[in-house]
């Protein structure tokens, strides 16, 4: 059964998120976009939990709960901060449990590491290493997903707080790392740069703080909803199984590109070498970003495909289509009445952005927002790079918008 997972959300409890990301909007909105299997996020979180038991029921035998149609698989993100070898590390890491009973467990013992209350990503100072050997103490069936694995400032490659391969962060535990989630701002083709990852799955999920951005990014797997299968899915690359990722243009994730965001500067990596990292506004140091460090790392050409590397689809969600092709703000009146009557006329939004013939769209949508569509399937759009924490901004209609002063993602090399 082919069906879209999004691992990686977080709660109402946690920092800076909507205040609708509780378990009713997130069902109706995992409808609205055709997300069949949503991460929990935040089960660490005492309120959330308790808003999960009462409202997800187990489905028997399958490691997974439901909620008016929608799958949820119980998942958490830990904040790691911790000093190792003379250097601070600041790693986030997705955790994946199969019931509340393991999750228990798992709150169990985070909580004697530090507070787990006060957010819903806790912040403790357990290190990668540890964080592993006692979630394998507790089961073998957790999850241990590297999240947003270049973000500069919380990841385990980051260029601001992270190590330059997994063994040093896992050490022996590496092995059963079952996944890395490649993050906003980086796509499978940028991760094959590096051949050290070509053993792992590359997952792809939205990490969002609003109902309507779930599945900006997402995995699409053949193969039963169920936890164990999935696990073994994602640990053997089975690529008649794990189909694709749903992938941004890596250019409008918030860390594409180096700059300073105090200063408005940003810079393709080649630049930033030029200047010596250093900001020509102020002079100080620029925030490397996840293009910059990938280069570091590659010992491959941008272009190398590994042979047995997941198939992807870059993406951009469709109410910025139509505010592209409106030519207005995507959080306008206008965009959400074009939305949902899109979504009345054609079904999910992934049917509408990955499924649907254009010539089908073509009989239901408008002609500018169908355009629209058929150049984001066919890479045909411009991207002004996002960078030190600003996303980056995207022009499907560059005969209708004039850009001045912004770096267009161009060419890696």
């Amino acid at each position: 059964m082919e069906f879209v997972a999004d691992f990686h959300i977080h709660s109402k409890y946690s920092r800076a998120t909507s205040k609708d990301m509780d378990v009713i909007n997130l069902a109706k909105w995992a409808n609205l976009k055709g997300v069949n299997l949503l991460g929990t996020g935040d089960f660490t979180h005492h309120l959330w939990l308790k808003e999960l038991k009462k409202y997800l029921l187990p489905l028997e035998g399958k490691g997974l709960y439901t909620y008016k149609g929608v799958k949820f698989i119980l998942s958490a993100e830990i904040s790691s901060i911790f000093s190792q070898n003379g250097k601070v590390h600041k790693v986030h890491n997705l955790v994946l449990a199969p019931s509340f009973e393991v999750v228990k467990e798992i709150n169990r013992m985070l909580s004697s590491h530090g507070n787990i209350n006060s957010d819903g990503r806790p912040i403790l100072g357990l290190s990668c290493y540890q964080l592993a050997e006692e979630l394998f103490k507790i089961s073998s069936n957790v999850m241990l997903i590297p999240a947003h694995i270049w973000t500069p400032w919380f990841s385990v490659f980051g260029s601001n707080s992270g190590f330059n391969n997994l063994e040093e962060a896992f050490g022996k535990y590496t092995e059963k790392i079952t996944a890395l989630e490649t993050g906003l701002s980086s796509d499978p083709e940028m991760n094959w740069m590096v051949s050290a990852l070509d053993k792992y799955s590359l997952v792809s999920n939205s990490d969002s703080h609003s109902p309507s951005r779930i599945g900006r990014e997402a995995n699409v797997f053949n193969c039963d909803i169920n936890y164990w299968e999935i696990k073994k899915v994602l640990e053997t690359k089975d690529k008649n199984k794990f189909l694709y990722t749903i992938e941004f243009f890596p250019g409008e994730g918030k860390y594409y590109y180096d700059g300073h965001r105090k200063c408005k500067q940003c810079f393709h990596p080649l630049k930033t070498k030029k200047l010596e990292n250093l900001c020509p506004v102020c002079g100080r140091l620029l925030t490397k970003g996840v293009l910059n460090r990938i280069m570091e790392l590659a010992d491959r050409e941008y272009g190398f495909r590994p042979k047995n590397a997941i198939n992807y689809r870059s993406m951009i969600a469709l109410d910025e289509i139509i505010a592209n092709a409106k030519g207005v703000g995507k959080q306008s009146k206008a965009v959400e009445k074009e939305y949902l009557e899109a979504l009345c006329s054609c079904g999910t939004e992934f049917s509408i952005l990955n499924k649907i013939s254009v010539e089908k769209l073509s009989s239901c949508l408008p002609e500018k927002i169908v355009e629209g569509i058929k150049r984001v399937r066919g890479k045909k759009v411009n991207i002004f790079a996002g960078y030190d924490g600003e996303y980056g901004e995207v022009e499907i209609f560059p005969e209708n918008n004039k850009q001045d002063n912004k770096e267009l993602q161009t060419k890696l090399f």
